[in-house]
């Protein structure tokens, strides 16, 4: 199989927000938790004899990942972008396509399994997007807390299917499909 250069282009750029946008996610449920960065930050200061309230320690810890989480937002839009170009090139690329029912069961597995990922690449744009709009869009606190928790627990999958590629990629390069890494890389096999 070979890929375009707007393909090539558009699956490394998708790679680098994925990664972004995941690092962003768990380094918010990690290390730059609010909740256990409040009680770090309570703690340290009451031992230094600084009196502080639980909600004063909370916004310190919010405005410590604040930054972080600014970049989430700008791989967000990035994300939402690349998959309406993603949708465009499925109508207009040009790569050398294998016919569905030509394929084996896996190679016909591993084509599913993208259109779900590209279904959930969708769906977490436009969660994504209606998360950080709701007000503009009319949306209850609520409700964009359930799509939130929709939102979160769908990220874990996605960070599934990045492990499982990116180990799939590695193995189908050292056994039956030598040289895919470099069909993604240049285009050719």
């Amino acid at each position: 199989m070979k890929y375009t250069l707007k393909f090539r282009i558009w699956h490394w750029l998708n790679a680098i927000v994925v990664l972004g946008l995941l690092a962003t996610f768990f380094l918010r449920k990690t290390f730059l938790s609010w909740r256990t960065n409040s009680e770090i930050l309570m703690t340290k200061l009451t031992d230094m004899d600084i009196e502080v309230t639980a909600e004063q320690t909370k916004i310190l810890a919010k405005a410590v990942r604040a930054g972080m989480w600014e970049w989430h937002i700008i791989f967000g839009y990035a994300l939402a972008f690349l998959v309406l170009y993603r949708i465009y090139l499925f109508f207009a690329d040009r790569s050398e396509k294998v016919d569905f029912s030509s394929l084996d069961m896996h190679h016909k597995a591993v084509r599913i399994s993208y259109y779900v990922v590209y279904a959930i690449l969708l769906f977490m744009s436009v969660s994504g997007l209606s998360i950080h709009f709701y007000q503009e869009l009319g949306m209850s606190k609520d409700f964009t807390e359930s799509i939130k928790e929709i939102h979160e627990t769908v990220a874990y999958a996605v960070a599934i299917f990045v492990s499982l590629h990116i180990a799939g990629v590695f193995v189908a390069d050292a056994t039956d499909e030598k040289g895919i890494v470099s069909t993604m890389i240049n285009g050719k096999k």
